[in-house]
């Protein structure tokens, strides 16, 4: 009996010590993931992928932080989608202190499982637009505020009428409120200093997803931050004007330079790599495409300029039209200002292209226009010696080879050893004089 009594002692006393592993592995899990910028397909991918994590990792809750001034309405309708069907709890935070829910941003936080604003953050300003940020026609206009208000009318219906009657206001009248307005109304859920206060907060409240009511329990909860991939953060990228348009001027640029001084392979490669990643961004933003051909005709006249010099007055044209293309393709009226590019940033980027252009077009010009230095035309004027005496024929050492060589008509002879210069090159046998005669 002995044995069987010490076997279930250590028993015993092994699994006494397994517990804090078990209860430290049972602990429950707040994913967080921060959206800080426009609304864009990257976006959507980004939460996607945070939404599958959190199934896959059966996390407590999912607590997106964000901070927009808006963006697409399709995105937009991807992520409420994908926020509404999701078996996790999802709690849109809007943070830190300064942040906004713009546009759709608004929309996106009312439809989180709950809702929550640090201090000093805004809602609203909802109000729909065109693709190139323009105003809708009076029709589409009040199609898409249609049925954004029903959107938000079903996003906020256990909110109650105040709540439902702001949502409809924040579409209808682009009106935008304080965190302190939208609580009181009970647009939001909480109003929390940061993510410890919010996970105290949201302890035993009562949410329900498609799986039906519950009660979070995030006390204790550990937090895990969920950043963005490489490949969300280029394509996040891809959808800041700026960094579009330089992808775009660099890309043209190294394209014409190619097409200027065919031959190597660097620059073309460049230029196609830099307007693919910018076609996707133009794919993306809302742009008006007749700003390309401003663009195009910018970099022709700076190519004019060098083959057909003008004293600058072609590349002053150049880059005006550089500045013009790019602030009709990115800052056309009505786009958003968040999605408008630098002037600063344009007229800087249109001078340096200007001046590198004529540098590296003007070195490509100078190099096709240099003598030959290869083959029986690089050996003319070269300079060799003579191997033997050269009356009027012998050999001479030039260009590392051994040469037969004439003496030209009225040089006399030539020593061994002596200096000489080719003249002329026939066939295999070189026309040569001394070096020293000119």
């Amino acid at each position: 009996m002995k044995p069987i009594r010490l076997l279930l002692t250590l028993t015993g006393l092994f699994l006494f010590a397994l517990q804090p592993v078990r209860a430290q592995s049972e602990s429950r899990l707040a994913i967080i993931q921060t959206i800080d910028g426009p609304i864009t397909p990257a976006t959507q991918e980004y939460l996607s992928r945070g939404i599958k994590v959190a199934h896959q990792r059966a996390a407590e809750v999912l607590i997106v932080q964000l901070n927009t001034p808006g963006g697409g309405i399709d995105a937009m309708n991807r992520m409420v989608q994908d926020m509404r069907a999701s078996r996790v709890p999802i709690v849109v935070y809007v943070a830190p202190r300064g942040a906004w829910a713009g546009s759709a941003g608004t929309v996106i936080t009312l439809a989180g499982h709950a809702a929550a604003m640090a201090p000093e953050t805004a809602i609203g300003a909802a109000s729909p637009v065109g693709a190139q940020g323009e105003d809708l026609p009076t029709t589409e206009q009040t199609k898409v505020t249609e049925i954004l208000k029903a959107t938000v009318r079903s996003l906020a219906a256990r909110r109650g009428a105040e709540a439902i009657k702001l949502a409809e206001d924040t579409i209808e009248k682009a009106r935008a409120v304080s965190a302190d307005e939208a609580l009181q109304v009970g647009l939001v859920d909480f109003i929390a200093a940061d993510l410890p206060d919010l996970l105290k907060q949201l302890d035993g409240f009562n949410i329900e997803t498609v799986n039906g009511p519950r009660a979070l329990q995030t006390a204790a909860a550990t937090v895990e931050y969920l950043p963005m991939t490489l490949i969300e953060q280029l394509l996040l990228m891809l959808t800041n004007p700026n960094f579009v348009f330089l992808l775009l001027s660099i890309g043209v640029q190294a394209i014409f330079i190619e097409l200027s001084s065919p031959g190597g392979w660097v620059a073309g490669f460049i230029g196609a790599v830099c307007l693919a990643l910018a076609a996707y961004g133009l794919g993306v933003l809302p742009v008006n495409w007749f700003g390309l051909f401003f663009l195009v005709i910018a970099f022709v006249l700076f190519i004019a300029d060098i083959k057909a010099p003008t004293h600058g007055a072609l590349t002053l044209a150049g880059i005006g039209s550089f500045i013009v293309g790019a602030l009709v393709l990115f800052n056309s009226p009505g786009t958003p200002q968040f999605q408008r590019v630098s002037l600063p940033l344009v007229i800087l980027v249109a001078i340096i292209s200007g001046i590198l252009f004529a540098i590296i077009i003007g070195f490509a010009l100078r190099a096709q226009k240099r003598p030959i230095v290869t083959g029986q035309e690089g050996m003319r004027g070269a300079t060799g010696i003579a191997r033997t005496n050269i009356d009027p024929t012998g050999q001479v050492q030039a260009a590392g080879e051994l040469w037969t060589a004439e003496a030209v008509e009225g040089c006399g002879k030539i020593r061994k050893g002596e200096k000489v210069e080719v003249v002329k090159v026939e066939g295999v046998r070189l026309k040569v004089r001394p070096r020293t005669q000119r």
